[in-house]
């Protein structure tokens, strides 16, 4: 078992910790459906983060093209993003400090992602953590719904797990507050900004994977909708909060340069 644990992590650090150079396609990986940008025009009101086009499980490619969230593209696209993140982790995290076996403990077990980030975020005094805190109960709410598929349940059962629209309202609030304090944000950024910042960038991308998982049960009608909305609005959240966490800490965002 040791021993392939450490195979594991060999091919891990090959793979996050010694490759970190981009061997990406030409088009930033957020051009396919989400492009983030915040900047108004003119006078105009701040777009807002969160757009709702994949509320029903299917986003966009670069093409224009709607497909469903579980596509390949996307599982693709979704994957290259963890990559990028889990690398912006390494850069940011101090080197005496950094961990392969962290590293590895953190892919094999995405939900350890959100709490060292958490843990992360309490260490630098930031005030958010407890709503960090209250979204991870939301999450146990979550896999208590996914876990209830409505063709086999009782209403007894679906009562006791039914996921309302209000965790959805309240992300978006949550959102606007801090989207109101950050700068206009005209460039695509890479996950960074300092070990915070990075952690919650990883915790976001395991977030758009959670909910590429989810879209099929939702579309056939086997857990509540909201349950989607929710993946979609904290997968925003998440992004959102590392750009505030970054300008907290004083730290600089890096930005995506297309490579000559």
């Amino acid at each position: 078992m040791a021993a392939a644990a450490g195979r594991c992590v060999q091919q891990l650090r090959g793979v996050v910790v010694l490759r970190p150079a981009c061997a990406w396609s030409l088009q930033p990986l957020c051009g396919a459906g989400r492009r983030y940008a915040t900047k108004s025009d003119g006078d105009g009101p701040v777009p807002k983060i969160y757009t709702k086009t994949g509320d029903k499980g299917f986003s966009s490619t670069f093409t224009g093209e709607r497909r469903p969230k579980e596509d390949h593209i996307f599982e693709a696209l979704g994957t290259t993003d963890e990559l990028s993140s889990a690398v912006g982790w390494v850069i940011s995290s101090r080197p005496e400090r950094w961990s392969v076996l962290d590293n590895f403990l953190l892919t094999v077990f995405p939900v350890l992602v959100f709490r060292l980030a958490r843990e992360f975020c309490l260490e630098k005094g930031h005030s958010f953590t407890d709503q960090l805190d209250k979204i991870q109960c939301v999450l146990q709410d979550v896999g208590s719904n996914i876990a209830t598929p409505r063709s086999s349940a009782r209403d007894s059962h679906i009562k006791r797990t039914k996921f309302s629209s209000q965790p959805v309202l309240e992300l978006e609030s949550w959102i606007d507050s801090y989207t109101a304090e950050l700068p206009p944000l005209t460039n695509f950024i890479l996950p960074s900004g300092g070990k915070s910042s990075a952690a919650l960038h990883v915790a976001r991308a395991v977030c758009r994977r959670a909910e590429r998982c989810v879209a099929p049960i939702i579309r056939s009608g086997e857990a509540d909708p909201d349950v989607g909305k929710y993946l979609n609005r904290l997968s925003d959240y998440l992004f959102t909060l590392a750009r505030y966490a970054a300008l907290k800490e004083g730290n600089k965002e890096s930005i995506y340069r297309r490579p000559e």
